[in-house]
């Protein structure tokens, strides 16, 4: 299926056009390892796993690759400031990081390279830059020359001359040249080289690891706002010199950031970060996930105590309506029925028959997971509403077949993609701690609750039930005497 995607290089939305038919490779700067990830570094993970997503049950054959920095100063400080070895500190934040994805419900990349696994290849990519008058050697180090290469500044739209790099200024000829390898310090980690012992530079790692697994030229190169300068803006500077002008990225997606509510960014050196893991253990995995694919990929991303709360009850929505139209009955032809129940049953039928199409054009323009969960959501209420008709549960079975269908294709981008008990369960197991009550004391009271009503001492009946009701407890009485119980949201 086509689509179009907003590529940051042209500053405009456009069709997307392979290299391959019917191929996508796509690389996304991932994690520098020093820490464990917060809820910024999920939104482009959590962004990026959907998009691969709908890609492949769309029908492409999508490559997804997402490296590792496990060698930088970063980690090498965290390590010295924790007396631990480099490469041991990397490691340990690599497997909480997949930990992390896991407990997300994120899927592997097809590949995760990694900088310490890539020396050799970063190696000959510098040697190409300095063999084409693109890098030069000064003490040791290696420098890219940023007036070499007279499109330096295209993708973050700067000047070269106002700008300056971060790197030490030794050895450097020019203020905004930067470092492709680093003269080896002592106690830092350190390998071989023709210019002597050092480390790669930060900014040459992607582009050898890019074209170590997806070629010269890649088609979508994504990742955070945050990197297009100086990260992405060096890489393009690097491969393209390296491959002899060769286009290094043909489109470039990135994803916005997560803000505080007073509209900084969120980020480990501002004190303000919050970790996938924290969150985790009050909310689930999906909810996190809608939060993010609420708002358009490209659009800043506000956080607040309130954000996930409000992701969780729509998503339980989006659950209960499911749930409804799964215990709708009754046979017969669904335009039939729908004219026979009236508007409510009409809007549910035309909805559902729409909603595949609507999310396809959704998703095909700029991937608006915003605006195809709009449709879900209006769906969800339609639903809602068909479930109050009083014959709505004999005859509704055929109006809102197409609404099941269309609520399962969430699970193109990750979401419903449990069953509703399961749903239930774990909205009790990591919500109830937060009520201060135990499934234990919940069951006890429902107990005390049923013994009341079958002793027919009504008063103490209700009594129990306002009390799990001020606990936020939904009691729900079935027709087979059998009573349910959930959080409510």
């Amino acid at each position: 299926m086509d689509f179009r995607i907003y590529n940051t290089r042209t500053r405009s939305v456009e069709a997307f056009a392979p290299q391959v038919a019917g191929r996508v490779g796509l690389y996304v700067c991932g994690m520098t390892v020093y820490d464990d990830a917060h809820i910024g570094h999920a939104r482009a993970m959590v962004v990026f796993d959907t998009f691969v997503r709908w890609l492949r049950a769309t029908g492409w054959n999508a490559r997804f690759v997402r490296n590792f920095t496990d060698v930088d100063d970063k980690i090498i400080r965290r390590a010295t400031e924790l007396g631990e070895d480099p490469a041991a500190l990397a490691q340990r934040y690599i497997d909480r990081f997949h930990e992390d994805m896991l407990a997300l419900g994120l899927a592997a990349p097809d590949a995760e390279p990694r900088v310490t696994s890539s020396i050799g290849t970063i190696v000959r990519l510098i040697e190409r830059l300095v063999e084409r008058g693109h890098a030069y050697a000064a003490e040791g180090s290696v420098w890219f020359d940023v007036a070499s290469f007279d499109r330096y500044g295209a993708l973050s739209n700067q000047q070269p001359s106002e700008l300056r790099s971060e790197d030490p200024q030794a050895g450097k000829r020019g203020g905004a040249d930067f470092a492709l390898w680093k003269a080896v310090k002592p106690g830092e980690p350190s390998w071989e080289s023709p210019w002597g012992p050092g480390r790669p530079g930060w900014h040459v790692e992607c582009s050898a690891m890019a074209e170590q697994e997806l070629g010269e030229t890649i088609d979508i190169h994504g990742g955070g706002l945050d990197l297009v300068f100086p990260h992405h803006e060096n890489e393009v500077a690097q491969s393209e010199c390296a491959h002899g002008g060769a286009t290094y990225a043909r489109y470039w997606m990135h994803n916005g950031l997560l803000t505080m509510s007073s509209g900084q960014k969120m980020g480990k050196s501002l004190g303000n970060a919050v970790t996938i893991r924290a969150l985790l253990e009050t909310y689930p995995a999906e909810a996190l996930r809608l939060y993010y694919l609420q708002t358009h990929y490209r659009s800043p991303l506000p956080f607040d105590e309130a954000a996930l709360p409000d992701a969780l009850g729509m998503l339980a929505r989006l659950y209960e309506a499911r749930e409804v139209a799964e215990k709708m009955g009754g046979e017969g032809d669904p335009d039939g029925i729908a004219r026979a129940l009236g508007a409510d049953a009409l809007e549910v039928l035309t909805l559902g028959r729409a909603f595949r199409a609507g999310m396809d054009e959704a998703l095909r323009e700029d991937f608006n997971t915003s605006r195809a969960l709009g449709l879900a959501f209006e769906l969800a209420r339609a639903v809602n509403r068909l479930s109050n008709h009083p014959k709505s549960k004999k005859l509704g079975g055929p109006l809102v077949a197409p609404a099941l269908e269309a609520l399962a294709s969430l699970a193109d981008i990750g979401l419903l993609t449990l069953d509703t008990a399961t749903f239930q369960a774990e909205i009790k197991a990591k919500r109830l701690p937060m009520l201060g009550v135990t499934a234990a004391q919940v069951e006890e009271l429902i107990a005390a609750r049923a013994q009341a009503r079958r002793d027919k001492e009504w008063a103490k009946a209700d009594a129990i039930r306002d009390e799990l009701e001020a606990k936020r407890i939904a009691v729900m009485d079935r027709p087979d005497g059998a009573t349910e119980w959930r959080i409510r949201l």
